[in-house]
């Protein structure tokens, strides 16, 4: 048991989960603009998002805390610098504006983690903005790419679905930063530290309705009750977040709701 808890550890400590988040939410793409499979694509924003989180996640223990580097540490070192490899090579397998666009996204996410500015924090420390920058990450790299890649002209849907895709992050990052409340710092200004908790959880309900409102106008009916099971599956991880919760309510559980929309539209 020590040893699957091991490996379950490392499958998510190396953002191999939340990689395959981002890649369902590519696949979820495909299928809603009715897109063909593009493996370099899909694959890009897998490898890419290992590599975006685990420079996020890291970047700041090693090169400003000096934390000692383990061996864990040391093989997820190893498996990003293979994806960086792998990063590489489907990028030039993208479209010219594809690769223009994902290396505005890699500047944002860069942004976020380094001080490109004297004597000023990261983004990921502005106060208020966190959630906001995530978010769009996501929508870019999730649905932008996929869809300028497939060079298909932009429609009113294009834009209906990078609201819904938003507020989808949106709604996930508030159940993280709830979780999150005892611990980040009071200077960050999440959500549930400016607004509070409850306030927080009624936000989250609050807009998972335009969320599921967003898809009556081009969905199908098959569609529409996936989209209300997630609808509620989302209201009830809000519902019983709070400060106590063990890491896994979200590191796992949380960040599977892609997975599960994903496998529900290919299976049910």
């Amino acid at each position: 048991m020590k040893l699957l808890k091991q490996i379950f550890d490392f499958y998510l400590n190396s953002s191999i989960h939340v990689a395959l988040s981002c890649y369902a939410l590519v696949r979820i793409t495909f299928y809603f603009f009715h897109l063909q499979y593009d493996e370099p694509m899909a694959l890009f924003v897998f490898f890419g998002t290992i590599v975006g989180y685990n420079f996020v996640k890291y970047d700041a223990l090693v090169r400003v805390k000096k934390k000692p580097i383990g061996n864990q540490l040391k093989i997820i070192a190893l498996l990003s610098f293979i994806s960086l490899l792998l990063v590489g090579y489907y990028f030039f397998h993208l479209k010219r504006i594809t690769q223009i666009v994902s290396v505005v996204i890699f500047a944002i996410t860069a942004l976020y983690t380094l001080p490109f500015f004297p004597n000023k924090k990261n983004a990921r420390n502005w106060a208020g903005v966190k959630i906001y920058i995530v978010s769009l990450c996501w929508v870019g790299a999730t649905l932008v790419l996929p869809y300028i890649n497939a060079e298909v002209p932009f429609t009113a849907n294009f834009f209906i679905k990078c609201i819904q895709r938003f507020v989808l992050v949106f709604v996930l990052i508030l159940v993280f930063e709830i979780l999150d409340l005892a611990n980040d710092d009071p200077h960050l200004q999440t959500v549930p530290q400016t607004i509070g908790v409850k306030r927080t959880k009624i936000l989250g309900f609050s807009l998972l309705v335009p969320f599921w409102v967003l898809g009556v106008l081009t969905f199908t009916l098959h569609d529409l009750i996936i989209n209300l099971i997630m609808v509620v599956t989302l209201m009830l991880f809000i519902l019983f977040a709070n400060t106590n919760r063990s890491k896994y309510y979200t590191s796992f559980w949380v960040e599977s709701v892609p997975i599960f929309w994903w496998l529900m539209i290919a299976f049910l």
